[in-house]
């Protein structure tokens, strides 16, 4: 492996942007592993819980070169990185995303906003999904939220956020964070794996986050495919 290889979950796509601001539009997908978070509703724990996975068969190195094959014969327009936490690998991405963004168009990172967007990744090109994680997470306020990294995404002009909840009493939060650190652009999305559950959750949200001026995401891929891997 060498320094510029990426450690990747999986690829997959073409499918839809499930969530947030871009939901619905045509999309390839790179999952990068490891994840320094442990949320207790975690959905895609195959990225970091080894405990409960074999991290041989989960993950593999893959070279920069052939990322880019890989995103040039996609036939939709925006690829996302995600995770785990793709912001553990923001020295291999620097490097990579302007070749991304000539083979495929469009690029979106999904983070959970712990990791402060590298300067090299500044001009880019790229776009930020920043998903700051709640109580509802388990993981104690001071590993999931950084507020340095979290005022550098607001000041980036290029982050939106996007945040899990399992109930209106999680709003409360979410309006903190908001006014804490300046964040724009918020869409909040019910955490759930089933579509059963997503509707439920959407229709328990909506009025309250109409109230506070919010957008409202739901998982489009698990409304079509419930937890399906890879959709």
């Amino acid at each position: 492996m060498s320094g510029t290889d990426l450690v990747i979950s999986e690829l997959f796509g073409p499918t839809f942007q499930g969530e947030g601001p871009s939901i619905g539009r045509l999309a390839s997908f790179m999952r990068l592993s490891g994840c320094p978070l442990s949320c207790q509703w975690c959905d895609t724990p195959w990225t970091w819980q080894w405990g409960a996975f074999d991290k041989n068969a989960e993950q593999h190195a893959m070279a920069a070169a052939d990322v880019v094959a890989w995103a040039r014969v996609q036939r939709a327009g925006l690829l996302v990185i995600t995770g785990g936490e793709p912001l553990v690998q923001a020295r291999q991405l620097a490097g990579l995303v302007p070749d991304l963004i000539a083979a495929c168009g469009e690029v979106e990172i999904e983070t959970s906003g712990i990791i402060a967007p590298p300067e090299s990744l500044a001009g880019s090109g790229a776009r930020y999904n920043v998903s700051p994680k709640l109580a509802n997470s388990g993981i104690p306020e001071h590993r999931r939220i950084r507020g340095s990294a979290l005022r550098a995404f607001a000041g980036s002009g290029t982050a939106r956020f996007k945040f899990v909840a399992q109930s209106p009493s999680d709003l409360d939060e979410i309006a903190r964070l908001q006014d804490t650190y300046g964040l724009e652009q918020v869409w909040v999305m019910p955490e759930a794996t089933s579509s059963g559950k997503v509707v439920t959750r959407m229709r328990q949200l909506a009025d309250a986050v109409i109230s506070r001026g919010w957008n409202l995401s739901p998982r489009l891929h698990v409304l079509l495919w419930e937890d399906t891997r890879g959709r």
